[in-house]
């Protein structure tokens, strides 16, 4: 009987212990020391790129349904890095951002990715700014809690070096963003049991079917054999994707210049000359845009040049789904290097396009496509598949085959145009 009385004891001790790391575990990864959306700002010579109005307004519709729901306070951050660049500080609250914090130096002028990146970096972990930001920070502040970057080309490699600097997590081309507290069961984040992530930032992207979506999550290892923490969430958001607030010339915000650490070092690369190569293919100058997919594949040189003699009639630019730029059928040099060519790509990994007019000939409507011409005013498609779903895009859906439809509405086009010059004739 001796021995039972303290086997139960001891084992009672156990179970509460374990109750306590269970407890411990799951409040972990909701910690003070993780604060804020940075947000790191894209801008030419001055002017800032639409994606940065994009991610602020973004970052402001779910900093203020965090701030809501979890009874906080926590801001959206703007960086920003450049010379003569001053005159934007205000503008980014405007559209957005409680905080700015800025770096205007001439060293900076031109973007060079390491230097930016160790910039970035200082900023973003600098705890006496974000005692400045919030003045419960100061004793426990590690890194941001979420990290918005620009998918173009100088936001994708800039995201990758922070994050690798920081030893956290990336998500690449994020079409949609939610946060969430999630209830995860895994092998090693989780030892196998279940926890709640509190706050999770969900983030989601086509996937390489184009038609399903995948959700990213940057979670914590909260095994307690193995524990380490992974902020800040961050992604690379899609330009066009999301849509900027209205500015507000009365917001008022905190303004905050910062002054990096740089040596000699820093400066082994230098940019003594630039010049800015415009895109070939104007989308904005033209009213109609017509893109065509792997729907041209029966007769694939024969239907580019239907689909160019069409785009004259209608004084259009030509657009390409994703797969053509990868040129997958052997054409005419010409006329694979003038349209299978990736300036000429909309979607989530070429243009986002708004023409009054958008016309897609063989195109099945994969998410990552669709997300570049959702904008349009007005959709036509040419289809000969009645489950394409590009049909739930589409104000005109003609089912057929593009070599069957395209030269009956070039020969409609044509005899509508004859029929107004006549009647202009008469007219006068």
């Amino acid at each position: 009987m001796t021995s039972t009385v303290p086997f139960s004891h001891t084992q009672t001790k156990i179970d509460q212990n374990k109750l306590k790391i269970q407890s411990n575990i799951e409040n972990e990864n909701d910690r003070d020391c993780y604060k804020h959306i940075y947000i790191v700002i894209e801008h030419e010579e001055g002017n800032l790129f639409p994606i940065s109005f994009e991610m602020l307004g973004e970052g402001r519709r779910l900093m203020d349904d965090f701030n809501h729901r979890y009874n906080s306070d926590e801001k959206v951050v703007a960086v920003i890095l450049g010379h003569n660049i001053k005159h934007l500080n205000q503008e980014l609250i405007n559209y957005g951002a409680d905080v700015v914090i800025f770096v205007d130096d001439p060293k900076l002028q031109f973007h060079i990715n390491f230097l930016y990146t160790k910039i970035v970096c200082q900023i973003i972990t600098d705890k006496l700014y974000a005692d400045q930001i919030s003045s419960s920070s100061e004793k426990s502040f590690l890194k941001p809690r979420y990290m918005f970057f620009s998918a173009d080309d100088a936001g994708r490699q800039l995201s990758s070096t922070v994050m690798a600097e920081l030893e956290s997590g990336l998500a690449s081309d994020i079409n949609k963003l939610v946060i969430n507290d999630l209830k995860i069961q895994h092998e090693h984040k989780t030892k196998g049991k279940p926890i709640i992530y509190k706050k999770t930032l969900e983030m989601y992207r086509p996937d390489f079917s184009g038609f399903l979506w995948t959700t990213i999550l940057c979670l914590d290892n909260l095994n307690p054999d193995n524990k380490k923490d992974f902020y800040p969430q961050s992604c690379s958001i899609i330009p066009g994707v999301f849509s900027p607030i209205d500015k507000d010339s009365d917001r008022t915000g905190q303004i905050l210049e910062y002054l990096p650490n740089m040596d000699m070092q820093d400066f082994k690369v230098k940019i003594i000359d630039r010049q800015i190569i415009k895109n070939k293919i104007d989308f904005n100058a033209k009213k109609i845009i017509i893109s065509f997919g792997k729907g041209v594949k029966d007769a694939p040189e024969q239907n580019i040049r239907l689909i160019e003699n069409f785009a004259k009639e209608l004084d259009a630019e030509i657009g390409i789904s994703l797969p053509m730029s990868k040129k997958p059928y052997s054409i005419n040099e010409n006329l694979s290097s003038s349209y299978m060519i990736p300036e000429r790509v909309i979607g989530t990994s070429g243009r986002i396009i708004a023409p009054t007019i958008y016309i897609a000939l063989g195109i099945s409507g994969a998410v990552q496509h669709v997300a570049g011409m959702k904008g349009s005013t007005f959709v036509i498609s040419v289809n000969p598949d009645l489950n394409a779903p590009i049909i739930d895009e589409s104000d005109i859906f003609i089912k057929g085959r593009v070599e069957e439809v395209i030269p009956i509405l070039i020969s409609g086009l044509k005899k509508f145009k004859e029929k107004m010059q006549i009647s202009k004739g008469v007219e006068k």
